[in-house]
């Protein structure tokens, strides 16, 4: 099994804005004042394609899609959130909190990436659970160790603990749950998304230990982590809130490794923390600015990583 892939596959914008169906419990959105939609989705599209060309310098092999003007889907740009692939040419859609979101979901991609190669021989699909309002929105929920064959969520109410367990059931993996939380407005509230505060390397995990108020669950999330060999670079609720927590490993060129983030992820982190990521690979960085005021997600939610076998 391998845990990083050099393959990604990113959805570009159309209709990008803040989606106010996501605001409800995505605390990290915000409403950009006196700036027209047109011009939000203009700057994400600019944004969205610097991305895309400096992960291509590095040699990620970039699967683009563009978004359709047939429905209204603000946060396409995410697609981890939906669809996640598998090395042994399983795919499996989730189902979505917001309304919105689920129209998200495109067979065409599927087609996509099956011409350009990629097998595919079988659908896992656990979308009708929307009908009982139970969510676990993909990648950005679940954080899969592929290696050793855990994952990792944070609950909250886009991620549910019964249909996280039958995910793990499914895919043979064990299950690491706990909560994280944030401070709004002085009160500790569940953080959306596992992805924001936590991303899973090769040999290596960035993890906000602050957020996991329960210390038993902190400990158990450090012990999984330790006994599988992966050294633990903490974050700052500040910095997760800069999207520090909001990265990915990729590969490059001949398969060398890379950690992919944001600008202002980047520009939140220490020096010694730096230091620490670069001993285990190299750094990407592209400013987001805009992508992650309205869409409240980072660089990581913009990658689906693509594990699928090859023709």
């Amino acid at each position: 099994m391998k845990q990083t892939t050099n393959t990604i596959l990113m959805i570009r914008p159309v209709g990008f804005r803040m989606n106010e169906q996501t605001a409800v419990n995505n605390y990290y959105q915000k409403v950009l004042d006196n700036v027209l939609p047109a011009t939000v989705n203009a700057k994400a599209q600019e944004e969205f394609d610097n991305y895309v060309e400096k992960l291509r310098s590095y040699g990620v092999n970039v699967v683009v899609v563009s978004d359709t003007t047939d429905s209204d889907t603000p946060d396409s740009i995410f697609p981890n959130n939906w669809i996640s692939f598998h090395q042994d040419g399983t795919v499996a859609l989730y189902p979505m909190f917001a309304e919105n979101r689920r129209l998200e979901r495109r067979e065409d991609i599927l087609e996509t990436l099956e011409e350009k190669g990629f097998v595919i021989d079988n659908v896992v699909d656990y979308t009708s659970a929307e009908g009982e309002n139970v969510f676990l929105e993909g990648t950005g929920s679940l954080l899969l160790d592929r290696v050793n064959k855990k994952a990792y969520c944070a609950l909250s109410p886009r991620a549910d603990e019964e249909l996280f367990i039958e995910f793990c059931e499914d895919f043979e993996y064990t299950p690491v749950v706990f909560t994280a939380n944030q401070t709004v407005n002085g009160e500790r509230k569940a953080i959306y998304h596992t992805n924001v505060m936590m991303c899973l390397a090769e040999t290596f995990s960035v993890i906000c230990l602050a957020s996991i108020d329960d210390k038993k669950e902190r400990k158990n999330v450090l012990k999984h982590l330790k006994e599988d060999g992966k050294e633990v670079i903490d974050i700052t609720e500040a910095q997760v809130n800069n999207f520090a927590g909001n990265m990915l490993q990729v590969k490059g060129k001949d398969d060398e490794l890379f950690l992919v983030m944001s600008q202002a992820a980047y520009d939140s982190l220490t020096q010694e923390q730096i230091n620490k990521i670069e001993k285990h690979c190299k750094i990407i960085s592209s400013s987001l600015d805009v992508i992650e005021g309205c869409g409240g997600g980072s660089a990581r939610c913009m990658m689906a990583e693509v594990f699928l076998p090859q023709s």
